[in-house]
């Protein structure tokens, strides 16, 4: 079962999280760890500990021609939230809610996986698949993630894996107690 109930604390914190990682913020009560191009962050109230990272590079489309886009916050993350039973669960938002029925693709070093999206937010549709990008992150030297804007704009989010594998063993680490 995937883990939504809940998720809007874990949205807040990320939000405000994200801001910090934007911004190199080291100010952030909740930054615990910097692992190059990726953040650590811990939260106590639920238990719940997360990598995340922005984008280094961001292409907007429509219609084949790159154009501007008005998104809020990109982020790729993995999270834990060990009474939730959520373990290394991947989860991305673009910054602007998805088209109906659409889904998100993740491609690292030619291994693409589709996540499944709701309002601004996409995930894979099990645990399984959680496993299997993970495994490809600490392998992949970058992921290109791929969405449709609920307005018809492709966006694909480059995101650098440096420091994404000691990122996570952080905060799986940090939550396992």
């Amino acid at each position: 079962m995937r883990i939504f109930n809940g998720f809007a604390g874990l949205v807040s914190a990320l939000v405000f999280a994200a801001a910090g990682a934007q911004a190199q913020d080291q100010s952030s009560s909740n930054l615990v760890a910097e692992k190059t191009d990726w953040g650590v962050y811990e939260d106590t109230d639920p238990k719940e500990c997360w990598g995340v990272s922005v984008p280094k590079e961001v292409v907007n489309t429509r219609d084949g021609r790159v154009v501007a886009a008005n998104r809020g916050q990109i982020l790729l993350m993995v999270f834990f939230r060990p009474g939730a039973g959520a373990n290394a669960q991947v989860t991305f938002t673009g910054g602007y809610p998805f088209a109906s029925d659409s889904n998100v693709t993740i491609d690292i070093g030619g291994s693409k996986f589709s996540l499944f999206t709701d309002g601004e937010w996409a995930w894979p549709e099990n645990t399984e698949e959680d496993a299997k990008i993970v495994a490809a992150m600490k392998r992949g030297a970058n992921a290109v993630v791929t969405g449709v804007s609920s307005r018809g704009t492709t966006t694909q989010d480059t995101f650098s894996l440096l420091g994404f594998t000691a990122a996570v063993e952080e905060a799986e680490k940090r939550c396992a107690s």
